[in-house]
């Protein structure tokens, strides 16, 4: 039933995007605005809990700040590497593997992605989950639905963070990242939802716990066409795939970097 319940939302998206109240540039416009995407929400399938986390969604000032001031993925690969603590991430990437290692084959042998590139994401993403976000994620993921500069992009993600709420594994206080991602590999809601796996079998997808969060990273890879044993370097055919977790070219260079050095 949740599969059909996703799969019918997926459909009434398109649908509710188009008919999406008039995005807005400034705080000013921001509760007009949720009251007519409160309308395309329920129209998607959105039930009460989702619409009581919209109602209570604030305009975030700090979202809109960061989301014009991307400055690091303008770096050159070795700025951005140094920035980012590469040399630290693969220390304690290959430590994490050394320590756990039936863990990251379980994984590799379920979705065909290597141990390193699982954990170069986590690294980079969150330091292994030492930081999350600090960004109410209901309110950072509607406000950038209103805001002009890519709403078509995010309205789908808010409408997907609304049946996160429904469904209980979001709530209007859980946290994220600037833009409003979730979890160990900050997952935007639309691909939290698609690509949600109950790693730890406890009945529930969680973000914020370290199973879950990797094997959906993983089916997310896998279902974006990953090849067992093949390549992820430039022009080898799986660097594709980790195109599709980050559109950076900075970013994506230097999750392949790090995750050979993690995987020998």
């Amino acid at each position: 039933m949740k599969r059909l319940a996703i799969a019918c939302l997926l459909i009434l998206l398109p649908a509710a995007v188009g008919a999406a109240p008039a995005c807005g540039n400034t705080a000013a416009g921001f509760e007009a605005w949720k009251a007519g995407f409160a309308t395309e929400a329920r129209r998607a399938g959105v039930g009460t809990r989702g619409l009581q986390a919209l109602a209570q969604a604030r305009y975030a000032t700090r979202t809109i700040a960061a989301d014009r001031n991307q400055k690091s993925f303008r770096y050159s690969l070795e700025k951005f590497m140094q920035l980012r603590g590469a040399d630290a991430i693969v220390a304690e990437g290959r430590r994490r593997k050394a320590r756990d290692p039936a863990f990251y084959a379980s994984l590799e042998r379920a979705y065909g992605v290597p141990s390193g590139v699982l954990i170069a994401i986590h690294g980079m993403e969150t330091g292994f989950g030492r930081f999350m976000g600090d960004s109410p994620v209901v309110s950072a993921i509607t406000t950038l639905a209103y805001d002009c500069r890519r709403s078509d992009f995010f309205v789908p993600h808010a409408l997907a963070a609304l049946t996160l709420v429904d469904r209980g594994e979001i709530s209007i206080n859980t946290r994220g990242a600037r833009h409003g991602e979730l979890g160990h590999t900050q997952f935007l809601p639309g691909n939290a939802l698609t690509y949600g796996v109950d790693g730890n079998g406890d009945g529930r997808i969680d973000f914020y716990d370290i199973s879950d969060a990797l094997a959906s990273t993983a089916n997310f890879l896998h279902r974006k066409g990953w090849r067992p044993g093949r390549g992820y370097q430039p022009a080898e055919p799986n660097f594709a795939v980790i195109r599709q977790w980050n559109a950076a070219s900075v970013y994506q260079q230097a999750i392949a970097l790090m995750a050979a050095r993690i995987d020998r």
